[in-house]
This record gives C-alpha cells, sequence and structure tokens, in this order.
C-alpha cells in the first residue's frame, strides 16, 4: 500500500537542502491565503480526510479513539486502521471538546504517526559521524556512564529533562525514575510555559489549574484575553468563544502588545507596552472600585486580604497607568466597563502573561480582578488558563517538576514517607539513594533541584557556587525542545562542556545538531503516543484515554519500555516496578495508573481508574457540549474525563469537578469552595470562609482542612470502617492511603481540603502584593528608578540568580527594540515533529521576524528581506523580514517553532541522514535574553531587547 508521504512541492526538494521556496509573503501562516485553515475549524464541508493515496478495498478497516497529541484542547480523533496502517482520520464530530473541529496540527496527525523523517534506531555520534547501535548496546553504554558520573559526583550529576508529551503513566513513572536513582534534577515544559501560574494561581486559591473549561466558555458574558491568542495557539478553542459571542453577546476583551488573530474578534482591543501586566490589571481595578463595580459580598465571605489590594490600586492613578503601559484612560475604563457590566466572565492567560520575571506577579493580579468582580466558582466566570502541550496538565499533575512529587507533594520527609508507602518502598531505602551531605544547610532530597531554565548554569556555574556536590554533567533530554529555552549561544557552551547528552524522541530534535560536539551524544527513537496507549489531561482537567492506533514503527519504543530497560541496567528496576507487571520488557500502563490512583489524593487523582476513564472514551456521544454531563448512559451524572479532583476511591463514583470552588453544588456532585492550605488566621485575622460553603455542607461556616483529629473532634471517626480507622489514625485527607478521609467528609457534605477565603496577599513570595517591576532589559530607563527589580540572590532552585546587577546596564541605545515572541496555529512547541510534516511545512516554510513599517524604514530593509535579529546579549539570528502593523513601532516579534540553524549557519548537514525536517530556521530564543521569575525559575521570553538590521 503506497502512503501519501508529502505534499507536491516538498517533494521537488530531496537534496538535502529543504523545501523548494516561494516568496515569503505567499509561504508565511500571516499570508491571507493560509486563513482557509482556520476557517476550514467552522465550515465542516471544507475539511478533508487525511487518507492513504489508495486503500485496500478488501482490508478491515479498524477504528481507534485517541487524541491529538499537539496543544491542550484535547481534540477527540477516529483513525482508521488497515492492517495495521493508519490509512485515514476523522475529527470526531461526537467528542465533547471539539465537536467536529480540526486546526491544521490536528489534521495533519496521520503524517505524524507515519512520519519519515523520524528516528529510525538507535545512534551514537562518534568522531563526528552518526553511527547506528543495537538497543542493548546504547543501553549499556549510556548506563555504564551514567553509573561512572553518579560514583564520582553523586546522583545529582545526572539530570533528567521529562516531557509535556508522555502520557500520564508514563510522566509518572519518569519522576518515580528520577526520585529512585536519588535526585530532583528532574522538570519538563512547564517550568517554561506555565509555573508562574500553578505557583501564583494554588498559592491564591489552592489549585493552580484551569477553574471551568472550554466548554463552560459557553456561558460567559464576558472574556479578557490577556497574553493569550487563542485563534493561533487553540484554534479549536475558538469554537467555544465564539458560541458565546453568538449565544450571549459576550463581550471580548484583548489586551496584548501585539494585534493578534484573536484581536480581530474582539469587542474592544488594547494594546499595552510588554511587561506591564500588573500596571493595567490595577489601572482596570481602579476604575472598578472607584465605580464602586466590586462583589462586596463575595469578597467579604471568600476573599482575604483586599484591602491592601485597594491601597496599591490607588496607587495606579490613570496618567500614572498610561505612563508605564501606554494605555489611555479611555481603554483602560472601557476594558473595566465592559467586565464589570457582562458578568459573569472569565479572564485567559497564556504565556504572553507567565513568561516574565514578574510572572507570578501577573497571574496573581489576574486572578485578583476575577475576584474582586466576583467571578470564580461560577458557570461562565473562572480562570480558564489554557495549557500549551497535549499533556503539559497531566505532566505537571503527575510530578515531572524539581520542586514537587506526584501530586504537589512538598519535598519535606513527610511526602517522601507518603510516596514511599505507596511505592511499597522503606523510606531509609529511598533517602539512602540520594546525596546525604548538605549544601547551605540543606539536603539534596528535600531541597529544589535545578529547573529546566537553569540546566544550562547547572552545567557552567562554579560549582562551589551550586547547592549540590557537582556541576551536572549528563542531560536526558526525554521529549524536550531545547530551542524553547532561552539564552542560545550559552546553551551551546553548556552542550559542549557535558560529559554525555542523551536524546530520547521520535525526532533528533535541535539538540542534536546545534552543539559542536564530534561524540557523547546518544539519540534513542522514542515511540509517538499513536504507537501505545494511556491517558492524557487536558487544560480543564479531564482525564481521557487513548487507544494504540499502529505498532511502533522502526525500532523505536514507547518511553516506558525504554525506562524499563534503563532501570534494569541502573539497577532498581525492581524497586521501580514493584507494583507495576512488566510483559516483554513493557510495563503494562493500566498497573501504573492504579499505582498513582493509589497516591494523588491531594488533587483528587484518585477516582479515574482506568475502567472508568474507557468507560467515558467509548461514550464521547453521551456528554452535552455545554455542561459535559453525560446525560443518561453508563456514565450518567458524571463531568466528561472526571476532572479532577475526583475524590475518594473510584469505587465512591465521585462525578468529577467541571468547575472549581463552586459552592452551588455538594462535594459529591462536584461542588466545593476555596482551599484551606494556608492555616486558619493571619497576623491575628480569620482566613476561613465566613457564611460560604458548598451546598449541603453539614458545617456552615469555614473550616480547616481535615485530619483524623477533626473527624473525631466533629463525631465523625466512628463512620469509617475498622481498615479504614487503621489506615487513617494519625493521617490526613492527603496521606490516608484508605481514602476513608476524604469519603466520610464528603458524606457529611464538606470538602476535604477544608473552606477558606482566597488569598488577594501571598505572604511567602517575595511581592506580598503584587507589584509593577520594569523587565530587567526595559527600553524605559526613566521607570527603573520607581520601578526596580529585585536584588540579585545567592541561592534560588540551587543556582545564583542575578536582578538588578543585570538591569542596572543600560542596554537600551544599542539595543532600542522591544522584542516578544510567540505561537503560530501551523506548528507547535520547538516545532520538531510539525517542522518534519509534509503538510505543515507546506504552511509555513520561513522564519521571520514581524517589524513595524516605520522601523523597516528607519533601518533601511523591506519586506521579504533577509534581516539579522541580535539580543542584548549578542546572540543573532538571520531570518526574513515581515513588515506590519500588527506591532507597534519599537517593538518586533518572533515565533518560537524553529530550529536547525544557528546564527546563520544552516545545520541541515549535522543531522542523522534522512531525519532532518522539512522546515529549518533560527531559533528565536538564540536572541533571548537571561531572567527569571523568582518563585518559579520561569524564564523571560516576551519582553527583551534587540537591534535589526539588513543581512
Amino acid at each position: 500500500m503506497k502512503l501519501v508521504k508529502r505534499s507536491q512541492s516538498v517533494t521537488k526538494k530531496q537534496n538535502g537542502l529543504g523545501i523548494s521556496r516561494r516568496s515569503f509573503v505567499k509561504n508565511t501562516s500571516i499570508a491571507a491565503g493560509s486563513a482557509a485553515v482556520g476557517a476550514s475549524l467552522f465550515a465542516p464541508g471544507m475539511m478533508r480526510k487525511a487518507e492513504a493515496k489508495s486503500v485496500d478495498p478488501e482490508a478491515k478497516t479498524e477504528i481507534k479513539r485517541t487524541i491529538c497529541s499537539h496543544c491542550s484542547v484535547g481534540c477527540g480523533i477516529y483513525a482508521e486502521v488497515q492492517n495495521g496502517v493508519w490509512t485515514g482520520q476523522e475529527p470526531a464530530f461526537d467528542h465533547p471538546f471539539n465537536a467536529g473541529g480540526h486546526c491544521a496540527k490536528g489534521a495533519a496527525l496521520r503524517e505524524h504517526g507515519h512520519g519519515e523523517r523520524r528516528l529510525k534506531y538507535p545512534m551514537k555520534l562518534e568522531g563526528g559521524k552518526w553511527k547506528k547501535l543495537s538497543w542493548e548496546q546504547a543501553i549499556e553504554e549510556i548506563g555504564n556512564k551514567a553509573l561512572e558520573i553518579r560514583e564520582q559526583s553523586g546522583p545529582d550529576s545526572v539530570y533528567f529533562l521529562g516531557s509535556a508529551k508522555h502520557n500520564n503513566e508514563q510522566a509518572y513513572l519518569f519522576r518515580k525514575m528520577a526520585s529512585l536513582w536519588g535526585t530532583n534534577n528532574v522538570d519538563h515544559q512547564a517550568r517554561i510555559c506555565h509555573s508562574t501560574t500553578v505557583a501564583g494561581v494554588a498559592n491564591t486559591w489552592g489549585y493552580g489549574a484551569m477553574t471551568n473549561s472550554f466548554n463552560d466558555m459557553h456561558n460567559c458574558k464576558s472574556m479578557l484575553f490577556i497574553g493569550s491568542n487563542p485563534a493561533e495557539a487553540h484554534p479549536v478553542a475558538m469554537q467555544h468563544i465564539l458560541i458565546a459571542k453568538e449565544k450571549n453577546n459576550c463581550k471580548i476583551v484583548v489586551a496584548d502588545p501585539r494585534r493578534t488573530r484573536t484581536a480581530a474578534k474582539s469587542d474592544h482591543y488594547v494594546s499595552l507596552r510588554p511587561g506591564t501586566d500588573v500596571s493595567f490589571v490595577w489601572g482596570v481595578l481602579w476604575h472598578v472600585f472607584k465605580n464602586k463595580w466590586e462583589d462586596k459580598e463575595f469578597i467579604r465571605q471568600r476573599v482575604f486580604g483586599m484591602e491592601e489590594i485597594r491601597a496599591e490600586v490607588a496607587k495606579w492613578n490613570p496618567e500614572e497607568v498610561e505612563r508605564v503601559t501606554g494605555v489611555s484612560e479611555q481603554d483602560v475604563y472601557q476594558t473595566a466597563k465592559l467586565l464589570s457590566e457582562n458578568r459573569p466572565g472569565c479572564i485567559v492567560w497564556c504565556m504572553g502573561g507567565t513568561q516574565h520575571t514578574t510572572g507570578n506577579n501577573n497571574t496573581r493580579a489576574y486572578c485578583v480582578l476575577e475576584l474582586a468582580l466576583g467571578n470564580i466558582g461560577k458557570s461562565g466566570g473562572g480562570a480558564n488558563i489554557f495549557r500549551g502541550h497535549d499533556n503539559v496538565q497531566g505532566a505537571t499533575d503527575l510530578g515531572v517538576l524539581s520542586h514537587t512529587l506526584p501530586g504537589y507533594y512538598g519535598l519535606a520527609d513527610g511526602s517522601w514517607q507518603h510516596w514511599s508507602r505507596v511505592w511499597g518502598l522503606e523510606f531509609d531505602w529511598v533517602k539512602n539513594r540520594f546525596d546525604q551531605a548538605k549544601y547551605n544547610g540543606k539536603k539534596p532530597m528535600n531541597n529544589m533541584g535545578i529547573p529546566v531554565s537553569r540546566w544550562i548554569d547547572g552545567v557552567l556555574e562554579d560549582k562551589d557556587k551550586i547547592e549540590q556536590n557537582d556541576n551536572i554533567r549528563a542531560m536526558f533530554y526525554w521529549g524536550h525542545a531545547v530551542n524553547s529555552q532561552t539564552r542560545g549561544p550559552e546553551m551551546k557552551k553548556a552542550m559542549a562542556k557535558l560529559d554525555m547528552m542523551v536524546i530520547v524522541d521520535p525526532y533528533p530534535t535541535h539538540a542534536a545538531v546545534m552543539n559542536d560536539r564530534s561524540d557523547g551524544i546518544y539519540l534513542l527513537p522514542a515511540t509517538t503516543q499513536f504507537e501505545t496507549t494511556g491517558s492524557v489531561t487536558a487544560s480543564n482537567r479531564s482525564i481521557q484515554w487513548r487507544d494504540q492506533v499502529i505498532e511502533p514503527l522502526f525500532e523505536s519504543k514507547p518511553d516506558h519500555e525504554i525506562m524499563y530497560l534503563l532501570t534494569k541496567k541502573l539497577g532498581f528496576s525492581d524497586q521501580l516496578f514493584k507494583n507495576i507487571e512488566v510483559k516483554g520488557n513493557q510495563p503494562v500502563i493500566e498497573d501504573i495508573t492504579r499505582e498513582f490512583n493509589q497516591g494523588m489524593w491531594t488533587i483528587g487523582y484518585t477516582g479515574q481508574s482506568p475502567e472508568r476513564l474507557k468507560q467515558h472514551q467509548k461514550n464521547w456521544h453521551t456528554f452535552h457540549k455545554t455542561t459535559l454531563e453525560g446525560e443518561g448512559g453508563p456514565a450518567s451524572g458524571e463531568t466528561y474525563g472526571l476532572p479532577w479532583p475526583c475524590w475518594g476511591t473510584a469505587e465512591m463514583k465521585h462525578p468529577g469537578t467541571h468547575i472549581l470552588y463552586d459552592v452551588s453544588k455538594p462535594v459529591a456532585q462536584g461542588g466545593g469552595n476555596f482551599r484551606a492550605r494556608f492555616g486558619v488566621e493571619f497576623e491575628g485575622n480569620n482566613i476561613l470562609a465566613e457564611d460560604s460553603f458548598s451546598k449541603g455542607s453539614e458545617i456552615e461556616d469555614g473550616y480547616p482542612e481535615f485530619t483524623d483529629k477533626m473527624l473525631k473532634a466533629l463525631g465523625w471517626w466512628d463512620d469509617l470502617t475498622a481498615e479504614e480507622k487503621q489506615a487513617a489514625e494519625g493521617k490526613n485527607w492527603k496521606t490516608d492511603l484508605s481514602g476513608g478521609i476524604q469519603r466520610v467528609a464528603i458524606a457529611h457534605g464538606c470538602i476535604p481540603f477544608g473552606n477558606a477565603k482566597a488569598r488577594a496577599v501571598v505572604w511567602t513570595f517575595p511581592d506580598r502584593v503584587p507589584l509593577h517591576r520594569e523587565p530587567l532589559y526595559t527600553p524605559r530607563r526613566d521607570l527603573v528608578a520607581d520601578y526596580p527589580t529585585w536584588d540579585d540572590s545567592t541561592a534560588i532552585y540551587r543556582l545564583p540568580t542575578l536582578y538588578k546587577s543585570i538591569q542596572d546596564q543600560d542596554k537600551s541605545a544599542e539595543y532600542p527594540i522591544v522584542l516578544t515572541s510567540g505561537r503560530l496555529v501551523e506548528y507547535e512547541g520547538g516545532g520538531e515533529e510539525t517542522r518534519s510534516n509534509p503538510w505543515l511545512a507546506e504552511l509555513q516554510q520561513e522564519m521571520f521576524v514581524e517589524v513595524n513599517p516605520a522601523d523597516a524604514n528607519d533601518l533601511g530593509f523591506r519586506d521579504g528581506e533577509d534581516v539579522w535579529v541580535e539580543g542584548a546579549e549578542k546572540g543573532r539570528i538571520k531570518v526574513k523580514a515581515l513588515v506590519t502593523r500588527r506591532v507597534k513601532p519599537g517593538m518586533a516579534f518572533l515565533p518560537f517553532h524553529f530550529g536547525g540553524k544557528f546564527e546563520g549557519e544552516d545545520l541541515r548537514h549535522k543531522y542523522p541522514e534522512g531525519c532532518d525536517p522539512y522546515v529549518v530556521g533560527e531559533a528565536a530564543n538564540t536572541a533571548t535574553t537571561y531572567g527569571y521569575d523568582p518563585v518559579t525559575q520561569m524564564q523571560e521570553t516576551k519582553v527583551t531587547l534587540c537591534n535589526i538590521r539588513k543581512a
């Protein structure tokens, strides 16, 4: 059977030089012709099946149900398979999320599964040449080197960089693997996309996740998009947004430095200066408070610290807001008026709000605005935080992070003891896997590891300044695109210094070619998610099951099988898989699901058994497209995907939680309130809820988290069975492995995590009240004295971190243009898989920079010409100029999906033969600069400085 492997224009050039080039304007995604891709989303008649050129009419067609592996909307797909070959696909018209919608990436999934540019077999770089290896030899050599480094430098010198592309089971296993190796030097993409969201939101009201859903946006009467461009980043989400616009005359406000495609659909567009989100939000609240538009009763009952917010907001009068943000008083007032007069309303943000040194301040300010308007815990309201990768939410929940364990359990001994019980291991054995020394008084087991945003410094920094025994000497890049990280030139230096690089991915990735190494790099071909099965968590917290569509291609292996082979060599596979059956070197996925069900009580990942998830998968058609509630059928009354928290055990049949913190429903039916995770009082003031509680609660006021002692004090202890009593003694709702404490609390109408007020102020963060601070690289030197950054720090996440010393250097004369970045509809993440897809490569063949006509004229270049973009730390890229009024004078925009070129050099020849992407281009982050949020070490990509010159 001959499959369509590439579009005609891609076929024109297979001589190693890439795709034939058309004129730049025709190729770019911004060109008018490509608008049809987005338009097809809303016109099903325009969509075409992705299918084989010839299909055997005699062959039996199997239909597999899978989930798109790109953004986090979670679109359902029917994959058609004949004789083991994926021959066609249809968007699932009966799926509750996409209802037949697809974006360009989703429509091209079949080619991702059968992609011919994939890595075919294990390889290593030796003498500057790629050499084929057997799996046995690759694992033997990699394992020997890792063990040698462990012996010489300790377990923290091996870094495990995980993936938002792993399914939940693989993500959980990855964090467990790093833990049993003995390190917290483990992280994934969430660090550089929504870590400031998780920190800011979780420290405001309890959980750091999307509060409502895409579907619930049908009920919104207003929406504020700030640093979010769903028309390109989450195209199918636009279906839900436009339904609200049509159904409710929903008012759409877009606040973004760049006039995006989403802004084209707005009722009100505000162009704010990059890095001034807090100033803008406080300007909006200034008008809300002045006109008494705030929800006073909601604030009284459910919010702590709003008076401190009022005091800060009072400083942000219209004149000061305009001086800092560039937004006029009329535009700010109009925003406040639209949001106040059209409630309930939601706020949506993405990386435009998070990727800043002040990222945690931004996300907290967004939350405070929604609290002031009384929009949280309500249908049509909420903080709808759109996640970027298909399982970045799940991988975060499952703990692929340097500062938490699965379920957001911290790194204290109590958390390790909890998970040791789940794993069936002695805590002392787990503890002894770690370096036992102390660094600055901190033991590595209980100290946050180096985050992915800073692994470069983990390699290059003076080891005496790092809170671990030695520098990072080996990196596992396990499903991660390094071109999505800042400071490209320094990354190249770090790669040169490493003893070993191991890239585990379906594709070689930019990491394999951007360095100058001649040896010490291993490539291990992992399968795509279409060659395995398991669960994946969408942005709205719904968990979905995927079928395996095809068998592993070439010599690729699923990630969990590779983990088994590696840990068998490293000597701890028996402990890693103690509760998990291994069949023919492949761990049983369902056993992994059941194991994390046993431990993740904190966020309610305990009720979603494989059986319940598969039942939802088989019955997509039975769920309401707005409420997500099962209407009859086997999952009647349950919310699709059992969005967490899904309390208690699977036997409790909790329906999942569609809308977080919703007091209008009983907890047993998905209701809730704000979490009591910050105590019961602060500075002598009550921080528990007042006169507000979930429907049917027997405690009609605020209350703390549930423990065994609390059950006894309430007289509810005897509601537990004898077995539950034994398990719950001395435990709380997070550590009781029987689930009894949760079951009894819910039976009395209470939520296990307590009932408190949301915090408008966070006293454990560097800025108790969110403050505006100028970016490290700012052109507004006149504002630095009024709004300075923080002082340098000697140790954040084990490393020295610079702030003031960078901001004190005035680079604005040499680098006068503000540089920002964002997504395109055709590509995703670092772009390796999407740029290796011929259908997508046809749509967007050039890396480019958007520049305003005034700047282009002043600098002497025209649309479509080559230019050099040089960042303030001297990293530079050669790209095409796209001259457009989409960006203001003094600002430039780069998409971040490109790789395969470095500072003007085409690296295509450095890929293994046949594995180079169809499209290569400069990585935007070669030109980006230093800058990290002090709470999470989120990187600064949305505001830095550059200059641009004609090439």
